[in-house]
């Protein structure tokens, strides 16, 4: 009776999500409750939700803090001097022109958002992109490359395998920075052979160095809040804030470390209090919306974690699966994952299907980490950007003025590459076995 109510659970929750019937944060909550009580646990349903929101907290606090940490540097202007410098250094050569698209991206997305990643360098590239008379299609192939190899402690997919799988962000982060490594240069060395193709398409003429630079010009809101004296020292504090969540991650918690240091970079770029209020509303609404979502997931894994329901599902489908190959069940995920991304949003993924696997990896000795970071290599991380279920894909088809067809036709063997490099160097690497 409990595994068919759990997997029944999942079900619903799957088609409420997917069918759009259902916000995820609606059908997180609404869901799971309505399980528990047609399952008999009464009054213990409270229980459970408390639990799931109280292990919840950790990650809520570390997704938020980070958001406001490095939306308030981005105001401040760290990332400008670096864009502008990427843009001058780039020519009207296309092979270089199709790099700093790469690198631009790569660091734009630093703040863990795939739109705002898109927002700010689709439309500072494209003029350069048309006047070359370049194909859209690679600009956008090179953004969603970066965009995409660059998971992060505080996106989207990591904050949700963390939340789903109840596991520290840094033992499922740290040791796949080398297996990420791995993946740009990958993605830089098929920036660069999409760009080599370009020029034999163009032909030299087109490659010189001549005619106007692009430029980026900022609106008089956006220079109002910019801080250039700051600059260094929002880049040096931002480096240490990124090396005290790597170097000490295990000791000191991440939310703590954003937690300061955005007060510190706050106090520093904006002393008047009414300034650190605005750049805190203006965060704030994106902040607030995943930390949401997170909370309901923390509903929705507790009920099904604190009635059984996950375990007994685990140990109904642990006999399907042969005892030797338990050990594949992360390189097997890895490799389906990104394909993954075509069939579940992020929420039905990671907080439906994620949990159940790692549960069945479990009882067959696999750990829960291991499934997670397979999930990491694929699943709306390189996945996301040719995903028709995110609104990401079709910003960057709307700024590049592509059709949908065109850009996963061209960009999805770039991205599955990608994923299935990671995989293997994870293996390589002893992340994960075989």
């Amino acid at each position: 009776m409990l595994p068919l109510l759990g997997f029944a659970t999942i079900v619903v929750l799957l088609a409420a999500i997917l069918s759009k019937r259902m916000a995820p944060l609606v059908a997180l909550i609404v869901v799971p409750i309505a399980a528990s009580l047609l399952g008999g646990f009464g009054w213990q349903t409270c229980e459970f939700v408390i639990g799931g929101l109280r292990s919840m907290a950790p990650v809520v606090g570390m997704f938020v803090f980070a958001i406001l940490y490095f939306g308030t540097v981005t105001d401040a202007g760290m990332l400008d001097p670096i864009i502008d410098r990427i843009l001058r250094m780039v020519g009207t050569k296309p092979t270089r022109i199709v790099m700093g698209t790469t690198l631009l991206a790569l660091l734009i997305h630093l703040d863990g958002s795939g739109a705002v990643c898109f927002l700010v360098t689709i439309p500072a590239m494209l003029p350069l992109y048309d006047r070359l008379k370049m194909d859209r299609r690679v600009l956008a192939a090179a953004v969603s490359m970066a965009a995409g190899v660059n998971f992060l402690p505080w996106t989207g997919p990591t904050i949700r395998a963390s939340a789903s799988l109840h596991l520290p962000v840094s033992s499922l982060f740290n040791p796949l920075i080398p297996v990420q490594v791995v993946g740009l240069v990958f993605v830089f060395g098929i920036a660069y052979l999409l760009g080599r193709r370009e020029e034999k398409r163009l032909g030299f003429a087109w490659a010189d160095n001549s005619g106007p630079m692009p430029e980026r010009k900022l609106t008089r809101e956006e220079s109002e809040i910019r801080r250039p004296r700051n600059f260094w020292f929002n880049v040096v504090f931002t480096l240490c804030v990124l090396g005290t969540l790597v170097v000490v991650g295990d000791k000191i918690p991440p939310a703590i470390v954003f937690m300061v240091g955005l007060c510190i970079v706050l106090l520093v770029n904006y002393p008047n209090v009414e300034m650190q209020r605005k750049r805190v509303d203006a965060h704030a609404r994106a902040a607030l919306m995943m930390a949401g979502v997170l909370l309901a997931a923390g509903v929705f894994t507790g009920v099904l974690q604190g009635s059984g329901m996950l375990k007994a599902m685990a140990l109904s489908t642990v006999n399907l699966v042969p005892q030797e190959m338990s050990s594949h069940i992360p390189f097997t995920l890895g490799l389906l994952a990104m394909p993954m991304s075509m069939l579940f949003d992020p929420d039905s993924f990671y907080f439906g299907v994620l949990p159940v696997v790692a549960e069945v990896a479990g009882q067959l000795g696999v750990p829960a980490v291991q499934v997670g970071q397979a999930a990491l290599l694929g699943q709306m991380t390189t996945g996301f950007p040719v995903s028709p279920l995110t609104p990401a894909t079709f910003l960057v088809i709307g700024l590049c003025g592509i059709d949908l067809a065109d850009h996963q036709k061209f960009t999805f063997p770039l991205l599955f590459g990608t994923s299935i490099v990671m995989t293997v160097a994870a293996v390589v690497l002893g992340v994960f076995p075989l």
